[in-house]
């Protein structure tokens, strides 16, 4: 799976880097054979944020944001998103993609 962290108007320790890393790691052995995974630590406007996004198969994309009082706060909220996002039953998932595009 390729990481790819990007700091944007900020910049971010090499220990937070690393951190991210294994926790992204780990978040990919759950996902359904996940390949690409961007990670985006932001300030907008001074407010620290983070966005993930992560691509497994069959071209599906969880994405998630979430902004705190530092990079690592938000860095945990944006993982325990996608991760409860994952835990939806494939089948829940599809039927709600389905209604979108209706």
């Amino acid at each position: 799976m390729r990481i790819t962290i990007t700091a944007r108007h900020c910049d971010i320790p090499e220990a937070l880097q690393e951190r991210a890393r294994a926790r992204l790691e780990r978040l990919g052995r759950v996902a359904p054979r996940p390949h690409d995974v961007r990670l985006i630590f932001a300030a907008e406007h001074g407010k620290p944020m983070v966005e993930l996004r992560m691509h497994t198969n069959r071209r599906t994309v969880y994405v998630a944001t979430a902004s705190d009082s530092d990079h690592r706060s938000a860095f945990d909220r944006v993982v325990a998103k996608v991760r409860r996002q994952l835990d939806k039953p494939p089948a829940r998932r599809r039927r709600a993609a389905r209604r979108e595009t209706q």
